[in-house]
């Protein structure tokens, strides 16, 4: 992977956690959660794009589009699963 692709990998996954803890709200463990999951999403996403022979928004070597897809359904999985979390104190 090229130098500027490596750089929109590092800077999209992160904005997309970042904006999703923006609409949806928590704290600092919520935004360390979304920024995790944002990040394996994406890699997953990206890395399974040439098993499923998807090219979808390509730029370069960086599969923008199923990358970007497997960060969405990673935060969705991350917010469930963190909404689903027993009380403290119960």
């Amino acid at each position: 992977m090229t130098t500027p692709a490596y750089l929109l990998a590092i800077i999209l996954p992160t904005l997309y956690g970042a904006l999703f803890h923006l609409f949806r709200g928590g704290d600092a463990r919520r935004l360390l959660l979304y920024l995790a999951a944002s990040w394996v999403g994406f890699i997953i996403g990206h890395n399974l794009s040439p098993m499923v022979q998807a090219r979808i928004y390509a730029i370069g070597p960086l599969n923008v589009g199923m990358a970007t897809f497997g960060s969405a359904l990673a935060l969705l999985l991350a917010h469930w699963l963190a909404a689903r979390e027993p009380a403290a104190g119960r």
